[in-house]
């Protein structure tokens, strides 16, 4: 628990802890509603798209003003928007005038605001630890409270939308936010100053990108999790239909199935806080064969008990891959470029999820979401195979946290 040591870290912790559970009601409620307005596979999937698809259109450019702007500016910006965007979601619903056109434009909006918030918000993480060594472990922290959200937020959605509707989880999200503001604006950042970079901002970007292609590890890590992200990561935009189809259940089996993930989800990020250190490289290659296993293995999820585990184990094995990915680029990259970097992993992540929502709502409404799934993870076996492979070539695979130098990055370049 060193990360607690530091001051900003502990306020960023609390405001961002109370906002990621507001933000799984909303992303609870929005699926629902989806499904519930139309019934539709195809159209769960295209509004899953459209909350992910401008992330990694915008990210590029977003990593490239990120290392420019004050960060803490730019995610303070971010979280009034998303204040704005939730209370507009609440408004529709409430009044009842929700249409299927509202979640898709509103869904668009957040991902916009997602491009921006997440370089800024993963690089300024870095400013609120005061000793580098103290960075995994911050790292780690910050996966836990994100799962715990995420467990915490489905199971009280379900309990919502059965009681009062989706209107109040929005409502209760737009008010989450102002936790994080108020957490934002008590922090102290003395050395808080953005860098002037010279050059044009199409030359930094480029400059980003030729980092990312010159350190092997770095480069392979994030092919991956655009891969997974397609494949696996879409999963959840499915969980609808398999609670009403496959289970016969409602939102009530929906926040069971979710809360399932966010268990895996919570248990592997307090894994990853309790123990000290990883091969991070073979704990991605573990992490990646896992959720393709459990993935196949919903297959014979016949009822919402037999399920659950291979919920939970998916959850996991994405959140390990997740936080392993971050802590590689967190730990290796030149401070200088960190919301580049950080901005193409928004683009793996972000970019991966719509594109594997919309074409497994597609699939789904032809074959079945359980079926879809499976071959999701016959697919996310492949990927992990190819990693191992990828990564055996480098000569080494280990990425020590916090311990990472610009030697270390010379040599994993000249590996390549």
């Amino acid at each position: 628990m060193s990360a607690f040591r530091h001051r900003n870290f502990r306020l960023f912790l609390v405001g961002q802890g109370t906002s990621v559970i507001g933000t799984w009601l909303t992303k609870f409620a929005t699926s629902w509603m989806a499904y519930r307005l139309t019934g539709s596979a195809f159209v769960l999937g295209v509004v899953a798209f459209c909350n992910n698809a401008p992330t990694p259109l915008l990210a590029p450019i977003a990593g490239v003003l990120v290392d420019r702007w004050d960060r803490r500016k730019v995610v303070l910006a971010t979280q009034i928007a998303a204040l704005v965007q939730s209370a507009a979601l609440a408004v529709f619903a409430l009044t009842g005038t929700m249409t299927i056109v509202h979640l898709a434009v509103l869904g668009l909006v957040q991902a916009a605001i997602n491009a921006f918030d997440m370089p800024a918000r993963q690089s300024f993480l870095r400013q609120m630890i005061d000793d580098p060594a103290d960075l995994p472990n911050a790292i780690a922290l910050n996966s836990s409270m994100v799962n715990l959200g995420r467990l915490i937020g489905p199971v009280v959605a379900a309990v919502l939308v059965a009681a009062v509707g989706e209107g109040w989880c929005f409502a209760i999200d737009s008010a989450s936010y102002l936790a994080v503001i108020a957490s934002l604006m008590m922090m102290r950042i003395p050395h808080a100053i953005p860098k002037r970079l010279a050059g044009r901002a199409r030359d930094q970007l480029r400059d980003g990108l030729a980092y990312v292609r010159s350190v092997p590890m770095i480069r392979a890590a994030l092919a991956l999790l655009a891969a997974t992200s397609a494949l696996g990561g879409a999963y959840q935009a499915m969980l609808p239909v398999v609670a009403t189809e496959n289970l016969g259940g409602g939102p009530h089996t929906l926040g069971i199935l979710m809360g399932a993930a966010g268990v895996g989800a919570l248990g592997a990020a307090v894994f990853l806080t309790v123990t000290a250190r990883h091969d991070y490289a073979a704990l991605i290659v573990r992490a990646v064969f896992g959720l393709g296993a459990a993935l196949v293995g919903l297959e014979l999820a016949t009822s919402t008990w037999i399920a659950v585990p291979f919920l939970v184990v998916a959850g996991g094995c994405l959140m390990l891959q997740m936080a392993a990915t971050n802590t590689i680029v967190q730990t290796t990259v030149d401070p200088a470029r960190l919301g580049r970097v950080m901005s193409l992993y928004a683009v793996a992540f972000f970019g991966g999820m719509p594109i594997g929502a919309f074409l497994e709502g597609a699939l789904a409404s032809r074959i079945g979401a359980i079926h879809t799934m499976m071959i999701a993870g016959i697919l996310c076996l492949g990927c992990a195979t190819w990693f191992w492979r990828a990564i055996a070539s480098y000569g080494t695979a280990r990425v020590p946290a916090a311990s990472v130098n610009s030697a270390d990055v010379a040599r994993g370049a000249s590996a390549g």
